[in-house]
């Protein structure tokens, strides 16, 4: 759990059963629900031992994972897991929604009009929209991390090869990764001829565009972070045989955890907090038909009776067909007709059952287990050599046995802290 101090200022993370017993003394207040924060009222960051934490990053086209952990002398200790799930294809989407209706309404009772997008001038180190989304959305998730724990440092995943600059014989960056060997040809005739339509790794479909995304970001992203902490890189290679020698399962928290330079992984997140990214609403004030004309008009108003769309609440309603208390996004209405959103489903109430627990922020948050861990007593027989400066001097130290962190397990059935069950559950 994520601890502040009486000012704000970002603590050593605890266990949750201190937590609870912060709480239940006075000491502390809960600052935020998801993720879950303390504010300690007596307590402040001169009278602490503040040792500090690192940030891991796997960035992905469609999924990022970030871990929170301590490091010390070689040895990680994961403290949290997030995965942030993107939406640069919706994004993408509205957009070619969003250009088509223009075209239609502007060409469609005119007979010839000047293109005119040749005028329109990019500035150096431009992205498209769908892209700027995932390094804009990173950024954000560690400054609200830094904010809640003291983040010192990131370690931040690139590739494991490239082969677009090894085929160019120099370094590509942005667009430079969608300009490949038949640039100039129609879209479809290059997929055909350059990929055949499938990835030529694992022939699945749909990878020329992920991988490119990836591409595309990954040097905007370590400016980006590098900017606010001290930002390291490290090769998809040198994760992946961390995370093989450390005998953890393949995810992208656990990617996170594992990247970088490290000797052993002695502790580990049980559970991972996923972040998907809904948006903060839109400007719009009507519903377009097919065509792009208005066919609804929405109403002025964002809030009805102190609930907006999107803010985490829960409802506990007595009697009815909704029954049991639902936790979950709420969609609000002027009748005053609310519906959550859980996992089980849309649940209709009335507003009078409803009870905010954290006001939107452009995230619908979930939680789900991490995969099994096996037990790691030294590096794995058929786990790929690493050649570094520590390698060429002898064997790197056998990390030690995985055991999970107390962080985020719980050794007997206790009650859990306030908001840390599922977010989005019902009973």
């Amino acid at each position: 759990m994520f601890v502040l101090d009486k000012r704000g200022t970002p603590l050593q993370p605890t266990t949750p059963a201190r937590a609870r017993r912060l709480l239940k003394s006075g000491r502390a207040v809960v600052a935020r629900h998801t993720p879950f924060v303390i504010r300690l009222k007596d307590r402040s960051v001169a009278a602490s031992e503040v040792d500090g934490g690192e940030l891991g990053i796997d960035p992905g086209s469609k999924h990022t994972g970030i871990a929170v952990f301590t490091a010390q002398a070689g040895e990680r200790r994961g403290r949290y897991g997030v995965q942030r799930d993107h939406r640069g294809a919706l994004i993408r989407k509205k957009l070619e929604q969003r250009a088509a209706h223009r075209r239609g309404r502007r060409t469609r009772n005119l007979r010839h009009r000047a293109p005119r997008f040749f005028n329109r001038a990019r500035p150096e180190g431009w992205l498209a929209p769908s892209l700027r989304h995932r390094v804009d959305v990173t950024v954000s998730w560690v400054d609200r991390l830094s904010r809640w724990a003291p983040v010192r440092a990131v370690h931040v995943e690139r590739v494991a090869f490239d082969t677009h600059a090894i085929s160019a014989d120099r370094s590509l960056e942005g667009s430079e990764y969608q300009h490949g060997t038949l640039h100039g040809t129609e879209v479809c005739e290059y997929l055909l001829a350059k990929f055949g339509r499938a990835c030529v790794y694992c022939g699945a479909t749909g990878v020329p565009r992920d991988a490119a995304a990836v591409q595309s970001t990954r040097w905007a992203l370590w400016r980006a972070l590098d900017q606010r902490l001290p930002t390291s890189v490290a090769s998809g290679g040198r994760t992946k045989w961390n995370r093989t020698r450390c005998g953890l399962p393949k995810s992208h928290s656990f990617d996170a955890l594992a990247v970088g330079k490290l000797d052993t992984v002695t502790e580990y997140a049980t559970t991972v907090l996923v972040a998907g990214c809904t948006g903060r609403g839109t400007y719009t004030r009507t519903r377009s038909d097919k065509y792009g004309f208005p066919r609804l008009r929405l109403p002025r108003r964002k809030q009805f009776y102190g609930f907006a769309a999107g803010d985490l609440v829960r409802a506990v309603v007595p009697a009815g067909k909704s029954a049991g208390t639902h936790t979950g996004r709420v969609a609000v209405r002027a009748s005053g007709n609310f519906a959550i959103r859980t996992r089980s489903g849309l649940h209709a109430v009335r507003h009078t059952y409803v009870r905010l627990l954290q006001r939107a922020d452009g995230y619908a948050y979930t939680l789900c287990k991490e995969p099994s861990v096996m037990p790691a007593h030294g590096p794995r027989p058929d786990a790929p050599p690493l050649l570094t400066a520590n390698r060429l001097g002898g064997d790197s130290p056998a990390p030690a046995l995985l055991r999970r962190s107390p962080i985020l397990t719980r050794e007997r059935e206790v009650p859990p802290p306030p908001g840390s069950g599922f977010l989005g559950g019902s009973r």
